[in-house]
């Protein structure tokens, strides 16, 4: 409020002028913009996720269970967990040490190693899979060394891990860095004053600040390694029972007509991506409530 002398000389008050906001718009706008995003989420995410759930149990809870136990499907099942368990801790170790050291540190290069951590999200996976037939195929660089010692990449678990770790690795990386740079170095700069050594500094002041970023990152990458499949597909050389995944599984199985296989697989791979998008919304909102408590602590 804001007082104006009359004429008169008596002072009124006057309330400012409202001030009208960039994003307000009329409500047939705003649900007109809802309706179009519900529309579009029904028919590009609700239907077929409801879909492949339909198509799985049709015939019965029976023919679903059968379907999931059948030797290959239990060794596509048992094939993705292993790479998973491969892939994803090794991504976590890189993408800790590559975060660390692009937020704390300052060097030449540092833009260049960034734009390698992204490389996987502008390389197509098929591509990515076929540059590891080239480099370790029969034909390719090391190929003949590798068949002169009785080692097998190509078409064998060792290249589908390596193709998975490629086009996973950013994700804990890019979760990380962002994080570590709005912290800033201020603790690890009195811990190191106190007389931490970089371990004791790591443990107890780093990982603890950034734990649930790490733990969005590790879900997000956890989930695409467990649902690739161009990389995958290239490098694995689709042999039942052995370098089948999931994903190339149900693609299989879809081929030949076995439509309550395909199904029954994908609605295990569909429950992962609900479960993950569960763990993904109760994590980010720790996430973001820790990127806006670092942005409050520090000086502007």
């Amino acid at each position: 409020m804001s007082a104006v002398l009359t004429a008169s000389g008596s002072a009124v008050s006057v309330a400012p002028p409202a001030l009208k906001s960039a994003t307000t718009e009329p409500a047939w706008v705003r649900r007109a913009l809802i309706g179009v995003a519900l529309v579009f989420l029904t028919l590009f995410l609700f239907v077929p996720l409801g879909t492949v759930f339909y198509e799985a149990l049709k015939k019965g809870w029976s023919v679903y269970v059968a379907a999931i136990v059948e030797p290959d499907a239990l060794s596509a099942i048992k094939l993705t967990l292993i790479v998973a368990a491969i892939a994803v801790p090794m991504n976590l170790v890189f993408g800790v040490a590559a975060a660390w050291t692009i937020a704390k540190f300052d060097f030449r290069g540092k833009n260049v190693l960034l734009t390698l951590i992204d490389l996987p999200f502008s390389v197509s996976p098929v591509i990515s899979g076929l540059i590891y037939v080239l480099i370790f195929g029969l034909q390719g660089w090391f190929g003949g060394w590798l068949r002169d010692h009785d080692l097998k990449i190509i078409f064998a678990v060792p290249g589908i891990v390596l193709a998975t770790v490629f086009v996973t690795f950013p994700f804990v990386a890019r979760e990380l860095i962002p994080l570590m740079q709005a912290q800033g170095n201020e603790q690890e700069e009195a811990a190191r004053v106190l007389g931490a050594n970089g371990w004791q500094m790591f443990w107890r002041v780093t990982l603890p600040n950034v734990k649930w970023a790490l733990l969005y990152g590790v879900i997000l990458c956890n989930a695409r390694a467990m649902g690739e499949f161009g990389a995958v597909s290239v490098v694995s050389g689709h042999i039942r029972g052995q370098t089948n995944t999931m994903p190339l599984h149900i693609e299989i199985a879809y081929n030949e007509y076995q439509f309550a296989a395909a199904f029954a697989v994908a609605s295990l791979l569909a429950g992962l991506a609900l479960v993950t998008l569960v763990l993904k919304y109760l994590v980010e909102r720790r996430v973001k409530q820790q990127m806006n408590a670092v942005s409050l602590e520090r000086p502007q």
